[in-house]
């Protein structure tokens, strides 16, 4: 789909979760080559050593626990402290419930740790943003979701609380949608697709460069540009 983009990015601010591997820290290096100032969110600091320095101080690493609401909280002002706006949150971080588990007979604790991640992060993430998202017209969201939370492409084959949470996230992107493209924002949710990730495994379909092209592309748009959909491979899905 056709849709106003910036072609750079220079003097934009951006805060990327889950950004010390996969597909997360492909949308901070592209980002940040774009002419962006990333900074790139992961619970350990010290899986991103030599980052910044090999990014020319484009991307910076921020201490990011989305599980953690005051770490959260210090982030974003670590983003807006350190570079006077925020333009781009790309809520990334995700966790799954693999290995066959259905509803009946998985863990207690596990339901509990994906939707904090996939789904309380994103929420908390937003409420700390937004206030400086909102600051400037076009100030964008975009939640990486999945297919596998889509309720019109079937909800059978295990990984009950990934499935739930992705939903939920493509929820959030409805209510931002909703309650703030009015004063500018551009919330999206997107599916990268089956990605050669950690989480997606060796024999996924997609190369981490193409699983990061479209989160890339939604973080480059323009005010009027679409939003408060749901994308893979730049065009509208069903949710």
């Amino acid at each position: 789909m056709d849709a106003p983009l910036h072609d750079r990015l220079d003097g934009q601010v951006a805060l990327v979760t889950g950004a010390n591997r996969g597909i997360g820290a492909q949308v901070a290096a592209d980002l940040a080559a774009l002419g962006a100032t990333v900074y790139a969110g992961s619970r350990k600091l010290d899986a991103m050593q030599g980052v910044e320095t090999e990014s020319g101080g484009h991307v910076r690493p921020v201490r990011l626990d989305v599980t953690d609401e005051s770490s959260i909280e210090a982030a974003v002002a670590a983003a807006v402290d350190g570079s006077g706006r925020l333009d781009v949150l790309v809520n990334n971080a995700g966790i799954g419930d693999w290995h066959g588990a259905t509803l009946d007979v998985l863990d207690t604790e596990r339901i509990d740790a994906v939707l904090a991640t996939n789904l309380r992060g994103p929420m908390l993430a937003c409420k700390h943003a937004l206030p400086h998202l909102l600051e400037h017209e076009g100030g964008r969201v975009v939640n990486v979701s999945s297919g596998m939370g889509a309720l019109g492409e079937g909800m059978s084959g295990s990984a009950p609380a990934y499935r739930v949470s992705k939903t939920g996230l493509n929820g959030l992107t409805a209510y931002l949608h909703g309650e703030y493209a009015g004063r500018g924002l551009l919330a999206n949710s997107v599916c990268p697709g089956w990605v050669r990730t950690d989480m997606g495994g060796p024999n996924a379909q997609r190369s981490i460069e193409e699983g990061a092209e479209t989160p890339v592309w939604l973080a480059r748009l323009r005010p009027g540009a679409p939003a408060g959909l749901f994308w893979r491979d730049r065009a509208v899905i069903d949710w």
